[in-house]
């Protein structure tokens, strides 16, 4: 392929007009071509503001086009699955945001459309694209950690709860679990060398919830909705087929500092996002360093990954069958914190 990848757009909320436009915008070989979201007059501005052809409220409409390549799908969770499916189905490629999907079911059948299509699935694990995750994860592979075999995974926030559908577990399908500590979760995960989880135990609370804090903003979706039916914290532990296991702690609001940090345990050397630290021992000595890089635009790198897997047949970083695993963690702390135990993934 050499001519130029042709883009649509399924949802034009926040993460599509935020960081995917701009991100496909930076690359040279692709044509952004049609937007669909259902807000009539918000797919129609963008569609004017960015210079497409098309501009629609159902997404059926956009991937029967035959001068679309591929889709970016941006929607709320809950249409994850129809709208990827949908888009496979019809032959386009698909970058699907993060979470994958509503439960693994949803899961399982974006992957069977994408294989009987021969399309590529890349889900939005955007984090994996980091300057200083690319730098752990080459670190991990050399074997610099030795056996990794235990991590945690946080992202806590003392006042951050988004409006808007976030809070709308119809829309969502949960809180600061699905929304940001995904995030977490996978990138952790991913850099332990993607284990295969067996069990989970976890607890979710709403106890601070919708607050009226004051001198603290709140994150805005672009459709209001007052539901809010979701956890605003939740903890959890994971164990995985190898005896590794990774500790996690999420919260939209908690009385406690800010956080957000993936951090690996090795039999060699440990490791730490943020701050950004490999912890070592060199002659009996310990040493803490951190590695220089560039500072990266992890979207960017997320887009290129995706049109370059177009381009090249490639199978992506971020695949199908990742996401999977993770949604099965996702669901999995839900339930067991709906049981009140430990459960078998």
């Amino acid at each position: 392929m050499t001519e130029k990848i042709r883009i649509g757009l399924i949802g034009a909320g926040n993460i599509c007009q935020n960081a995917h436009i701009p991100a496909y915008l930076k690359q040279d070989d692709v044509e952004l071509v049609a937007v669909c979201d259902i807000n009539e007059k918000r797919a129609n501005e963008v569609k004017e503001k960015y210079g497409m052809k098309y501009a629609f409220t159902d997404f059926n409409d956009l991937v029967k086009l035959s001068d679309v390549d591929a889709v970016s799908v941006c929607t709320w969770n809950n249409a994850h699955a129809a709208a990827t499916i949908a888009a496979l189905n019809a032959g386009k490629h698909v970058l699907c945001e993060k979470p994958m999907a509503m439960n693994p079911e949803e899961a399982e059948a974006m992957i069977k459309a994408a294989k009987a299509n021969n399309r590529i699935l890349q889900i939005g694990f955007v984090n994996r694209f980091r300057a200083d995750s690319k730098v752990i994860k080459e670190f991990a592979e050399k074997g610099r950690f030795g056996e990794i075999y235990f991590a945690k995974a946080t992202y806590e926030r003392r006042r951050g709860t988004p409006t808007g559908w976030f809070t709308n577990k119809a829309k969502s399908g949960g809180g600061p679990v699905i929304d940001i500590g995904v995030h977490v979760i996978d990138l952790t995960w991913y850099l332990m060398g993607k284990p295969k989880p067996v069990t989970v135990s976890a607890a979710v609370y709403d106890k601070i919830g919708d607050y009226k804090t004051k001198g603290v903003g709140r994150w805005h979706a672009f459709d209001p909705d007052d539901t809010f039916d979701t956890e605003d914290s939740a903890c959890a532990f994971i164990r995985f087929e190898n005896g590794a296991t990774m500790q996690v702690s999420v919260s939209w609001a908690l009385n406690n500092k800010e956080s957000m940090n993936s951090e690996i345990f090795g039999t060699k050397a440990g490791a730490s996002l943020s701050p950004f630290v490999i912890y070592d021992e060199q002659e009996n000595y310990l040493i803490d360093s951190t590695p220089v890089v560039d500072r990266e635009d992890p979207f960017y790198n997320e887009i290129k990954e995706f049109l370059t897997c177009i381009r090249e047949n490639r199978t992506p970083i971020a695949t199908g069958e990742d996401g999977l695993q993770i949604q099965k963690i996702l669901n999995g702390i839900y339930e067991s914190a709906r049981l009140g135990k430990e459960i078998v993934l």
